[in-house]
C-alpha cells in the first residue's frame, strides 16, 4: 500500500529538481556572459566554449553523488537524503552566484566557479533518484506515470521561471549592466526556493520500507550484480532524452551566437521551452498509462527524428522570435511525453531496496556522459561544420541508438501487467 502523500510533500519532493533545472537553465542562457566574466579571451568562441565546458564540469561529480546519496537514501531513508541534497545545492548555487569575476580576483574566480559546480553535481547526482523513488512509491496503482510526470512538469516550471526572470532582467538593464552584474540576479532568485524546499522536506513522509543494506558498498553491489542489464539499457534509453533536453536548453545561446538575435528575443526560448514542457508532461502521464511506457517512448522518438531537421531549417531561414518559438514548442510537445515514459521506466525497473541508488546511478551516468558534453559538442560542431543544423543531426544520431535500447526494454506499466494477467486467466483450464 502506497503511503499517502500531501500536496505539500509532493512540492517538497520536487523542490530540488526545480532548483536544479532553474539553475542549470539560467546558466545555459547566460553562458555568454558567464564566459566573459570568468574566461576573458581574445576569441568570443573560446570564451563561450570555456563557459559551456565549466557547465559540463558540474556533471563530473554526479556519479559520485548518485552512488553516495542514492545509497544513503536506500539505507537511511528518502527524507534525510533529500534534506542533504538541498543543503549541498544551496552551497553550490551560492558559490556560483557570489564568486567575483576574473577581473576582480584573477585565476581564483574560475577555480571557485568550478568548485561550486562540482558541489552542485554531487547534490544533483542523488537528487533525481531519491525524489523519483518517493514519487513512484507514493503513487496509487495505475498512476505511477502520472506521478512521475511531475518530474518533467517541475523541469518545465523551472525553465519557465528561469526564462521569465532572465527576460525581465535583460529588459530592465542595459547590455553593459547585464554583462557586468545583471546575470547574477537571475541566479540569486533561485536561492529563494531553498528555505521553502527545506522547510517542506522536513515534513516528508518516509516511503522506504525497512532497509535491507548496511552500507553504500552493499547497495551499489546489489545494483551492479542484480540489475546490470537494466542499468545499461536505462542509460542508453535516456541518452537521447538528455541530449534533446540540453539542445532545447541551449537554444538561447544558439539564438544569440548562431542566429544573431538580440538578447531579449533570444530569452524567449526558455519561456517557450518551459511552457510546452509543462504541457508535454501533462499529456505524457496519461499517454504512458493508456499505451504503455515502451510504446510512448518509441513513437515519441520516431516523430522527433522525422521533424527535427525541418524544424531547424524553418528557424534558420526565417530567423524570427515567432519561428524560434514555434520550433521549440513543436519539438517539446513531441519529445516530453517520451521523457516522461523514460523516467517512469527508470523508476520501475529497480526494486525498492535499490531503487534510489539504481535511478541515481543510471541518471548520473547519462547526464555525465551526454548532458555534460551536449552543449560542448554542438558548439564545436556548429563552428567546425559551419552548419546551423548540427544540433538536429546530433539529436537524430542519439535517437536512433536509444530506439534500439527501447526495443530491448520490457514494458513496466500496470496496463501490461493487467493484459498479461488477462491472457493467463483466459488460457487457464478450470479444475474438474
Amino acid at each position: 500500500m502506497a503511503p499517502k502523500i500531501s500536496r505539500g510533500a509532493l512540492l517538497a519532493t520536487l523542490a530540488g529538481n526545480t532548483l536544479e533545472f532553474y539553475d542549470f537553465i539560467t546558466y545555459t542562457f547566460f553562458a555568454v556572459y558567464v564566459g566573459r566574466a570568468f574566461f576573458p579571451t581574445d576569441s568570443a568562441f573560446a570564451s563561450l566554449l570555456l563557459s559551456v565546458a565549466t557547465f559540463g564540469v558540474g556533471f563530473l561529480t554526479r556519479p559520485l553523488g548518485g552512488i553516495w546519496i542514492g545509497a544513503y537514501a536506500d539505507r537511511a531513508g528518502r527524507k534525510p537524503a533529500l534534506l542533504l541534497t538541498i543543503v549541498l545545492m544551496t552551497i553550490g548555487t551560492l558559490g556560483l552566484c557570489a564568486t567575483p569575476s576574473y577581473a576582480s580576483i584573477g585565476l581564483a574566480a574560475p577555480i571557485l566557479l568550478v568548485v561550486a559546480r562540482l558541489v552542485q553535481g554531487i547534490a544533483l547526482g542523488g537528487e533525481v533518484g531519491t525524489a523519483s523513488s518517493v514519487l513512484v512509491e507514493s503513487a496509487p496503482p495505475g498512476q505511477r506515470a502520472l506521478y512521475m510526470s511531475l518530474q518533467s512538469l517541475s523541469q518545465g516550471v523551472a525553465t519557465l521561471g528561469a526564462g521569465l526572470v532572465g527576460i525581465t532582467v535583460a529588459l530592465a538593464l542595459t547590455p553593459a549592466q547585464l554583462a557586468s552584474w545583471g546575470w547574477r540576479v537571475a541566479f540569486a532568485v533561485g536561492l529563494l526556493l531553498v528555505p521553502v524546499g527545506f522547510y517542506l522536506r522536513r515534513a516528508l513522509p518516509e516511503t522506504l520500507p525497512s532497509p535491507t543494506h548496511s552500507s553504500a558498498v552493499s547497495v551499489l553491489g546489489a545494483v551492479i550484480r542484480n540489475h546490470r542489464r537494466e542499468l545499461i539499457l536505462v542509460v542508453l534509453v535516456t541518452m537521447c532524452m538528455t541530449v534533446s533536453t540540453y539542445v532545447l536548453n541551449f537554444m538561447t545561446t544558439y539564438a544569440l551566437t548562431t542566429l544573431h538575435m538580440d538578447a531579449s528575443s533570444a530569452l524567449v526560448a526558455p519561456i517557450v521551452v518551459g511552457a510546452f514542457t509543462i504541457i508535454g508532461a501533462v499529456i505524457g502521464g496519461p499517454l504512458c498509462e493508456r499505451f504503455g511506457r515502451r510504446r510512448t517512448m518509441i513513437v515519441s522518438r520516431l516523430i522527433a527524428i522525422v521533424i527535427v531537421i525541418p524544424a531547424f531549417l524553418y528557424v534558420v531561414h526565417v530567423r524570427s522570435v515567432f519561428s524560434l518559438a514555434v520550433m521549440i514548442a513543436v519539438l517539446s510537445l513531441v519529445m516530453v511525453p517520451g521523457a516522461v515514459a523514460a523516467l517512469t521506466t527508470m523508476a520501475e525497473v529497480f526494486p525498492s531496496e535499490t531503487r534510489a541508488a539504481g535511478i541515481s546511478l543510471a541518471y548520473a551516468l547519462t547526464v555525465t556522459i551526454f548532458g555534460a558534453t551536449t552543449q560542448i559538442v554542438i558548439t564545436w560542431l556548429i563552428e567546425v561544420t559551419g552548419s546551423p543544423l548540427a544540433p538536429a543531426v546530433y539529436i537524430i544520431v542519439t535517437s536512433l541508438i536509444s530506439i534500439g535500447a527501447m526495443m530491448l526494454m520490457r514494458e513496466t506499466g500496470d496496463r501490461a501487467e493487467h493484459l498479461a494477467n488477462q491472457r493467463i486467466a483466459s488460457t487457464a483450464t478450470p479444475s474438474q
